[in-house]
């Protein structure tokens, strides 16, 4: 099956930047959402077994009370693992990530643990009467595929697309900027927001309309300025720096973390000018 008509059975959720970019993100079919939740389903079942084993001994004692026992840690297990690995995974769960599935916000960023907590706390309901059928047939009305805990989270789920790294980051634009220890310190200090940011437009620039991502990198350009304290040398244009800012970021190959590669370890690019123009402010 081709993207295009994965996308068109799944449908899209279109985020609008500030900046007036749309990023189009492809939600997740009830389908595969079942799939995963039947893997998690067997992970939570099997860890809840393995707990009540260890309760074995009291519940032996207490007849009565251990049907009410075993309801109760299931729950908190449940809630205990889909929360715990939403927020630590960002979003996805074993059987999300063997599915390539992840949860969102519908602002197209990341879940934190506020986000993870309610929709995960509201499957009680979800799941009514059994195997999800309210929040599965509303995930099916729903426009954006959300059961009511993605409802109340304002959280969707979305499919990842493997993504190939665009040939100009692999390639050095400006061999001395990207060797200045200066500009790579700035660079690794940047916000995980900023980081983010600039290596999620360096990855989906094919994607947009050329007055969109002219629009895009220009508001980027200026902001990686003011955030690198740095001028951005006369010859390159917005998208360029922003591109060798997203280079910097980006593991050298063959090389450990943390250690800068040599020119010799990457592609020869066409020649440049120097980057002696990227003076601190």
């Amino acid at each position: 099956m081709t993207p295009a008509s994965d996308t068109l059975l799944d449908g899209t959720h279109t985020v609008l930047t500030p900046e007036y970019v749309e990023f189009r993100f492809t939600l997740a079919g009830v389908y595969s959402r079942f799939l995963a939740w039947l893997v998690d389903a067997v992970i939570v079942g099997l860890t809840t077994m393995v707990v009540l084993l260890v309760f074995q001994v009291a519940m032996a004692a207490f007849p009565g009370f251990a049907s009410a026992l075993g309801i109760v840690i299931y729950f908190l297990v449940d809630w205990g693992y889909g929360i715990t690995l939403e927020t630590a995974w960002a979003g996805q769960t074993v059987g999300k990530r063997a599915l390539s599935l992840r949860v969102i916000q519908e602002s197209g960023v990341r879940i934190g643990f506020y986000h993870a907590a309610l929709r995960n706390l509201a499957r009680v309901v979800d799941r009514l009467p059994f195997l999800y059928l309210v929040g599965g047939t509303t995930a099916l009305v729903s426009r954006s595929h959300q059961r009511l805990g993605d409802l109340l989270a304002g959280t969707i789920v979305v499919r990842e697309r493997r993504l190939k790294m665009p040939s100009a980051l692999e390639t050095r634009g400006d061999e001395g900027l990207l060797a200045d220890p200066l500009f790579v310190s700035r660079v690794k200090r940047l916000s995980t927001e900023e980081r983010e940011l600039v290596l999620s437009a360096a990855l989906r620039r094919e994607e947009l309309r050329m007055e969109a991502r002219l629009r895009l990198f220009s508001a980027l350009g200026a902001r990686l300025q003011d955030s690198l304290a740095m001028e951005k040398p006369a010859h390159l244009s917005d998208e360029k720096w922003t591109l060798l800012v997203a280079a910097t970021l980006l593991p050298a190959p063959n090389k450990r973390p943390g250690r800068p590669a040599s020119p010799r370890s990457t592609p020869p690019g066409p020649p440049s000018r120097s980057a002696t123009s990227a003076y601190p402010r």
